[in-house]
């Protein structure tokens, strides 16, 4: 009791302590702001400006810290969601169930071959906004957006100036759009012909496997059956029958770019509707005593229309409509086509146009790519900004799809192998799941590196043979890109590469490579039309015109 009651006594005296010592503060920093306040009203002027320019340093100084800490924030967030992401895909594959010590090798595979998560428990799909719409909201970023569309006013008026000049009147005429998008009713035929093929043909095959699967004995011959028919479908009907009318009607080469991209796009989505509805019905799951019912018709037709190339049954919904929002994106769209359009206009024909006259030498090689550096990165950051964000958020907007990922922060990359996983997440996250982890479920972990080079090679092949089609002729430029400087950089540039340094490394080599595209095919391009060939051989249609092809003047 003693202990207590002294307890008590010490505690309120500190109490009477600590309040007093808090009353002769409050005294002072009030006597010192009253000290500071008449020293203000003596003084006049000079001790205003002096409180005026404390209170501008003090708010610099909040904004600072404030930037620092949004900053600082959206990083942490953004890693720690990322590795909760991956975590959690990840559950499903990573712990078998228990093996016991005698068992041998190939049944040690077999059986974590079996614990591997079926493929419908890869990507997760959750509500979230794209990073540029984030990013417009700041007043900096949005100026840079209004920078870009000062200089397609630029582009305007400057073409609008030397018509005049040469013609004496305004040209408005766009010639080189007519052209590109030539012959339109035959892709809209097409289109539609490879749309209605891949909404009725892979879901009813699917519908005639699954309905007597569990029934039959045969199940291996009754699967490869179906398989075969699919990838007869897949080949003949999708890839034969567009390509072939893509080079029998001539289709210039904005309308084969449509025909050929819808042509990949669809052939993908029916490959993933068919991989992640398999093993719902080979594993033979049950829900409630009975059989998980075939997915519905209604799901698989909104995912032909979906910005994703992952098939799920349902995806995350907003409640609601943005037809504003929509009509500004597809606005968007358009002024990025006109955006092109002058770009080529005065930055690319003119250059180009008489190249074939000029003798070849290192020079000239040099100087073209060089010059090539700055259209080939207005078009890159076109084509990104026209579909990656308008084209696939437009029509995600009118499907109320939520997941708006469609690419990530590829510009902060320091490395080449996060900027290939964060460039195009939409088709990343295809060939992650179904060409890369696909792979290592066949071949188990030990083959990363082949599955990675699989990857690439998948890849690149799909974009040469996409420029290939709609430029009319063979040049891998691409392809020698992809393979050889794009697979030594993802393992020279790895993720352990950080720092600005290595950002202006990815910089530096990605303005590079668009300059030798841009430069190389551009040649190619003018070769072709001015150095045509009479009954080529298989030989010469694999050789660059461009390497031969010189005119005299």
């Amino acid at each position: 009791m003693k202990l207590m009651a002294s307890g008590t006594t010490m505690t309120l005296r500190a109490r009477r302590i600590s309040a007093k010592s808090l009353e002769d503060d409050g005294m002072r920093a009030s006597e010192g702001l009253g000290e500071e306040c008449a020293r203000s009203v003596s003084n006049g002027k000079v001790d205003a400006e002096y409180v005026i320019n404390k209170k501008m340093q003090l708010k610099l100084k909040a904004e600072q810290m404030k930037n620092d800490l949004l900053r600082q924030f959206d990083s942490h967030f953004n890693h720690f969601v990322d590795n909760l992401i991956d975590e959690t895909t990840t559950l499903d594959y990573s712990v078998p169930p228990f093996i016991s010590a005698g068992t041998t090798k190939e049944q040690a595979v077999v059986a974590n071959r079996q614990a591997r998560a079926p493929p419908e428990k890869g990507k997760h799909f959750m509500s979230r906004r794209s990073l540029l719409d984030e990013l417009f909201q700041v007043n900096h970023i949005r100026t840079i957006y209004h920078m870009f569309i000062a200089l397609l006013i630029l582009f305007i008026v400057s073409t609008l100036v030397m018509d005049f000049i040469d013609e004496g009147r305004l040209v408005l005429d766009f010639d080189l759009l007519v052209y590109a998008f030539g012959r339109f009713p035959i892709v809209i035929s097409t289109w539609l012909c490879m749309f209605l093929s891949t909404l009725l043909v892979p879901y009813g095959l699917f519908l005639q496997w699954a309905s007597g699967y569990q029934a039959t004995k045969h199940r291996v011959l009754r699967t490869l059956f179906f398989g075969a028919l699919f990838v007869l479908f897949q080949t003949l009907g999708l890839w034969a029958a567009p390509l072939y009318t893509v080079i029998h009607f001539h289709l210039p080469p904005a309308s084969r770019f449509i025909v050929i991209l819808e042509q990949v796009r669809l052939m993908m989505k029916a490959h993933s509707f068919i991989r992640e509805n398999f093993s719902s019905v080979a594993v033979n799951r049950e829900k409630n005593g009975a059989m998980l019912p075939p997915p519905q018709f209604s799901h698989y037709l909104y995912f032909l229309f979906a910005p994703t190339l992952i098939y799920r049954d349902s995806y995350p919904r907003n409640p609601t409509i943005r037809w504003s929002y929509v009509a500004t994106k597809f606005a968007q769209v358009l002024g990025c086509l006109f955006y092109a359009y002058y770009i080529f206009m005065r930055l690319c024909i003119p250059l180009f146009r008489n190249i074939s006259r000029e003798p070849f030498s290192l020079k000239v090689l040099v100087l073209c790519i060089f010059n090539s550096i700055l259209p080939g990165v207005l078009v890159l950051f076109l084509a990104f900004f026209a579909f990656l964000h308008c084209w696939l958020n437009a029509f995600a907007e009118m499907l109320r799809f939520a997941d708006r990922m469609f690419y990530k922060d590829w510009w902060n990359s320091t490395s080449f192998a996060n900027y290939y996983r964060t460039w195009n997440v939409v088709v990343h996250d295809w060939l992650y799941y179904y060409a890369y982890k696909d792979f290592l479920w066949l071949f188990t972990h030990r083959f990363r590196a082949a599955a990675m080079l699989s990857v690439f090679t998948v890849s690149a092949v799909v974009h040469e043979y996409v420029l290939a089609v709609c430029f009319g002729f063979f040049y891998p430029v691409l392809f020698c890109l992809f393979m050889c400087f794009g697979m030594a950089f993802n393992f020279v540039l790895h993720d352990r590469r950080k720092g600005p340094v290595w950002n202006v490394v990815m910089w530096t080599s990605l303005f590079l490579g668009q300059g030798m595209i841009v430069c190389l095919y551009s040649q190619e391009w003018y070769a072709q039309q001015h150095c045509p060939l009479t009954n080529p051989s298989f030989l010469e249609l694999l050789k660059p015109r461009s390497w031969t092809c010189r005119l005299h003047s």
